[in-house]
């Protein structure tokens, strides 16, 4: 099988969360040929380069505004003749953004059947504001797809109220490398990272793993460590173009004894942090799903997320974890004070229960199981 795909990235570093679970799927699915068209948005960035299955076709000048239009509006006459040259299946869209607006043409031209994947954590209103302009076309996205996959129930119930149709609608989310976060360490491995960061030995510590993006709510993290006991400490994995405004919310507040900025930290570092901390919170203001919630559930942590987009799909209050209001500096440290004073016999229960239902629904070979299922589908329709 021969699949045509549309991504704004490609899936290499430092793709993010959608094009990097695109790559997760085409590399255990070697026997597929993946042709990708994307922006280069990258000056270092070849036009062509062969990973494993996935041949990338880059276009533009290394300039991410200008070659996210370019992909939109000429994306398409790159994919048709490769199309002429491998005859693709499938033309399938990872998200409704830049590339989408090609695979709509490629399909009507070419004549193959169109998957839409959905990926989107913004808010939709966001969204919709953003392509007002061209909001004709952008409804044709879904209303031309033959297959949605979004990794949600509600990125699905979005998907349909923009018009989706089509014969085949599975949600199948992002998996979790649950190899990765399973891993276990020494007690003297985890006393040390929470030596490093630098609190005193009594603290209790508190995670996030976010962007730092007004959708993620880490200031209202910051703003609720005021009304909670100076022994609670916060670590903070991720950077984004808020980091400046959090670091003086930081000092403003006087509590810099209290947190710690780690920056982006990769992916593979993450499982000691998470097992060294404990509590991990992402009060989000919308989500599409939320892999960070997953990784600390399978590394057993207890996890504190919001009521909003994909995440009541997995957090279940007080089954798999706990629920806090966004936007809201009270709610979330009451809930987090919750957390931390929560019995011993109750959490080891609830870690488990989160455990179990990553393992048993996120895990990446059982997704790209379902994946493969949908390309087949969509092959033979």
């Amino acid at each position: 099988m021969n699949i045509l795909v549309f991504s704004t990235d490609d899936h290499l570093y430092p793709a993010g969360g959608a094009e990097s679970a695109m790559g997760e799927i085409t590399k255990r699915l070697p026997d597929i040929q993946f042709d990708l068209v994307c922006a280069r948005l990258r000056r270092e960035a070849s036009t062509y380069e062969q990973v494993k299955n996935v041949r990338i076709h880059r276009l533009g000048f290394g300039i991410p505004k200008v070659d996210g239009l370019i992909l939109a509006l000429f994306g398409h006459v790159k994919a048709l003749r490769l199309f002429r040259k491998y005859h693709h299946d499938i033309v399938w869209s990872v998200m409704a953004s830049y590339g989408a607006f090609s695979a709509v043409r490629v399909k009507k031209r070419a004549g193959i059947p169109f998957l839409l994947t959905l990926q989107e954590g913004d808010d939709i209103a966001h969204i919709l504001d953003k392509v007002k302009y061209v909001r004709g076309q952008f409804n044709d996205i879904f209303r031309t797809a033959d297959g949605l996959q979004p990794i949600s129930h509600f990125l699905r119930n979005w998907g349909i109220e923009m018009g989706f149709s089509g014969r085949f609608s599975d949600v199948i989310p992002n998996g979790v490398d649950v190899s990765a976060f399973t891993k276990k360490f020494s007690d003297k491995e985890l006393r040390k990272t929470r030596r490093d960061f630098g609190f005193p030995v009594d603290a209790d510590v508190v995670i996030t793993s976010s962007r730092l993006e007004k959708k993620n709510g880490v200031g209202d993290i910051i703003g609720a460590l005021q009304l909670l006991p100076k022994k609670t400490c916060l670590v903070i994995c991720g950077s984004g173009s808020l980091e400046n405004e959090l670091r003086k919310k930081v000092k403003t507040l006087e509590l810099g004894s209290r947190v710690r900025f780690l920056g982006f930290v990769q992916i593979e570092k993450l499982p000691k942090l998470l097992k060294a901390s404990d509590v991990f919170i992402r009060p989000s203001l919308t989500e599409g799903l939320g892999n960070a919630f997953l990784e600390a559930m399978a590394a057993e942590i207890l996890t504190i997320g919001t009521p909003v987009g994909g995440i009541p799909d997995f957090l279940k209050d007080t089954v798999t974890g706990f629920m806090c209001e966004p936007e809201d500096v009270e709610s979330i440290a009451n809930v987090i004070s919750k957390a931390l004073a929560y019995p011993s016999e109750r959490k080891k229960h609830m870690q488990k229960n989160a455990k179990d239902m990553v393992l048993e629904v996120y895990d990446w070979e059982k997704i790209v199981n379902s994946m493969q299922d949908l390309f087949n589908k969509l092959n033979k329709a």
